[in-house]
């Protein structure tokens, strides 16, 4: 099976990457980027095939993924569409905010389209992601789908009409839980500790956190109180978040985001 890949930036270069790392066979990712650099080094580095023309990436693959830039899509796919429908590949796209209707408004009714929403930890094999399907995707086309998504993080299938949410508490979150990371370093400049030691502490902290949660699978109400002792240091903290909003905070970011990205 051969896999097509349009485009190669932050997002399509970290899942190449990430497949390729898993075991992959790099001759069959056949890769198109309108930077000629980039895709010389990807070729040079990690053995993929480098197309020439997005019509050969699709001429050549049984999986398509569409990698770039929303924008650019509709000048991209209306070019595709007599090729795509001739060979009916499985058809990818994690173009953020295209779903699968419009993607099938440029391309016809008559291909397997699925919508995928990654994210940016996805550059570090930790992302998590969300597919949703058209009626022509079948178990295969899905088991594909995890199988490619997974070499860079988890996926889980999800209502196309919750995809706003997911995006909010997914794509928008790494900044968020950036911001909370630095800010506990700057809690920790403020005591003495040097910036970059105070943030290597709080990035430990919060990714050994996140790691309890999915290995345990106990509720983090639950894994917090156990931190919590009676009278002591850590509640007092979790008391102050309370009385400063924090979660309030928290919902107010995820709303706005979610907001958002239905007016795109």
């Amino acid at each position: 099976m051969k896999i097509g890949f349009i485009g190669a930036g932050n997002m399509g270069g970290s899942i190449l990457r990430g497949m390729v790392s898993r075991g992959f066979n790099s001759k069959d990712i056949v890769v198109f980027d309108a930077d000629s650099c980039k895709l010389s080094v990807l070729s040079r580095d990690f053995g993929i095939t480098a197309a020439s023309s997005v019509a050969e990436v699709c001429e050549e693959s049984d999986v398509v993924i569409l990698a770039v830039k929303p924008q650019i899509l509709p000048n991209v796919l209306p070019e595709l569409a007599n090729i795509l429908n001739s060979r009916k590949p499985l058809v990818i796209s994690i173009a953020a905010g295209k779903t699968i209707q419009w993607i099938e408004e440029l391309v016809g009714e008559n291909l397997p389209v699925v919508r995928v929403m990654p994210n940016i930890a996805a550059k570090v094999g930790e992302g998590m992601a969300a597919f949703c399907c058209n009626a022509r995707v079948t178990e295969e086309h899905k088991e594909t789908v995890i199988g490619i998504f997974e070499a860079v993080g988890r996926i889980i299938e999800l209502n196309e009409n919750l995809f706003p949410a997911f995006t909010a508490i997914a794509s928008c979150s790494p900044a968020f839980t950036l911001m909370y990371i630095d800010a506990l370093a700057q809690a920790g400049v403020r005591y003495g500790i040097p910036k970059n030691v105070a943030l290597e502490i709080a990035a430990q902290s919060v990714a050994g956190s996140a790691r309890m949660l999915l290995e345990t699978g106990e509720h983090p109400r639950a894994l917090a109180d156990q931190i919590c002792s009676p009278g002591g240091t850590t509640i007092e903290g979790v008391c102050a978040l309370h009385e400063n909003g924090f979660e309030n905070a928290v919902l107010a970011a995820v709303r706005a985001s979610l907001e958002k990205d239905l007016r795109l």
